[in-house]
């Protein structure tokens, strides 16, 4: 986990014409002009931080270290505790910039508080848990704001039709929106990009991608915490949440796949499950997935990610063509008797993490509008969603019918007080998906 525009495809264009315009009351809003992309004193860029957790910090504090003149000014989060510890981390990096905090009374405790601090900032941060996601990127746009927001950008099919949906009222409204899937934005990968549109290694005829680690972190239940409490500090491990870490992790790989192959996979199938992280403390989310994604075109993707102490890890990707294959960890082109054809420079890298708000607040303050990721995010978003739900039931899960299935599998109420959508059963146990059991489509 990360503590941390292309032409699209037919199909993506497709599902956009279906998405309304209309959505929540987002167009009710003028569109933007050039003269007021943001407001304040001296050009000042006003933001706010919605989720307090370490990722984050670590991007509020990457946005406050850009070079434009720029300003903390509210902060949002579930538990009063994650903004106090934030606001401190966020001082403490950056030394001798402490003027560019300034937020004062402005901290919003509970799960309503993210809509007075997008009211007062001009760029918003969106860093909660991902299942958030939708409904803060919709308050965004419908108050104008431009945006960061973490990958990934939904936990389901339903989130994921709210946010192309969101997408396009900002592109209507000309709102920058940088999605970090930062690979994108790294400079290895980019070179290696630019190499393949040259022809480097022919036509694509497979991608191999990994997200196999070791064990994360967990928060022991406590005395008196609600189960939606106790959730929310678990978040990792529920799926209304995460999405599971094939969504959370092991979208950045299979988002390498898709920009390579220009289009998101036509289908998923897989397998996985709980062979090693089988304790109550670890929800309802598997510790394993494979996951066989075709494109139409008919190039296969594998994917696998896991989460197992002391096995072998890798997180890395691989495109194989005619003529060689691109190996993305190494950075370096190889020809299919291992002659080297490209080696990016490691002297060059950069730290895409920075970049992304670097690219970002500089069209901010020049006034330009030429970020919109949202749909990128959502595609890689629903591409990793279909994996999961592959691997959980054992069917062959289409893109477009995952996409227009409304699946939702969200609280209808979001309070400490509520339940969420999966409770543990009397030994504290909850209940996970079983392929040939669990079903999607029929």
């Amino acid at each position: 986990m990360d503590n941390s525009n292309q032409n699209f495809h037919k199909s993506r264009r497709a599902f956009m014409k279906q998405s309304s315009l209309i959505a929540g009351g987002l167009m009710a809003a003028p569109l933007f002009s050039s003269a007021n992309y943001f407001s304040g004193a001296d050009d000042v860029i006003k933001i706010a931080l919605i989720g307090c957790g370490g990722r984050g910090t670590g991007a509020a504090v990457q946005a406050l270290s850009t070079t434009q003149n720029v300003q903390l000014v509210a902060m949002a989060d579930a538990f009063a505790d994650r903004i106090a510890s934030s606001l401190s981390n966020i001082n403490e990096a950056l030394e001798g910039k402490a003027n560019r905090v300034n937020v004062g009374e402005n901290k919003f405790v509970g799960f309503d508080g993210y809509k007075q601090a997008i009211a007062l900032a001009d760029v918003v941060i969106l860093t909660t848990p991902p299942g958030f996601r939708p409904i803060h990127f919709e308050e965004a746009i419908r108050q104008n704001k431009h945006v960061f927001m973490e990958k990934p950008v939904a936990t389901d099919p339903a989130g994921i039709k709210r946010v192309l949906d969101a997408a396009a009222i900002a592109k209507q409204k000309k709102l920058n929106v940088v999605v970090g899937l930062q690979r994108r934005y790294q400079n290895s990968y980019r070179e290696l990009y630019k190499r393949f549109q040259d022809g480097i290694i022919g036509d694509i005829l497979s991608t191999q991608v990994w997200w196999n680690q070791g064990a994360l972190w967990m928060n022991p239940r406590k005395p008196n915490q609600t189960e939606m409490e106790y959730q929310m500090r678990n978040w990792y491990y529920f799926n209304w949440l995460c999405g599971d870490h094939i969504v959370e992790q092991h979208i950045h790989n299979i988002d390498v796949s898709n920009w390579f192959m220009g289009q998101a996979p036509a289908t998923a199938v897989g397998m996985g499950g709980r062979a090693v992280r089988t304790g109550k403390e670890y929800g309802e989310i598997y510790d394993h997935h494979y996951v066989e994604y075709r494109y139409k075109n008919e190039v296969v993707m594998n994917s696998q990610c896991r989460h197992w102490k002391d096995a072998a890890s890798r997180v890395d990707e691989e495109i194989v063509g005619t003529k060689g294959r691109i190996i993305g960890d190494r950075a370096v082109i190889l020809d299919h008797k291992g002659k080297v054809l490209y080696q990016f420079d490691k002297k060059k890298e950069n730290n895409p993490y920075q970049t992304e708000h670097d690219e970002l607040f500089a069209a901010i303050a020049k006034r330009e509008y030429k970020f919109a990721d949202a749909e990128r995010g959502a595609e890689a978003t629903l591409s990793a969603i279909i994996g999961r739900m592959a691997t959980y039931s054992g069917q062959v899960i289409p893109y477009a019918q995952a996409l227009n299935s409304g699946i939702d599998i969200h609280p209808k109420v979001y309070a400490f007080d509520a339940p969420p959508p999966v409770l543990p059963d009397e030994n504290g146990f909850y209940a996970y998906a079983k392929p040939g059991v669990t079903k999607y489509f029929s």
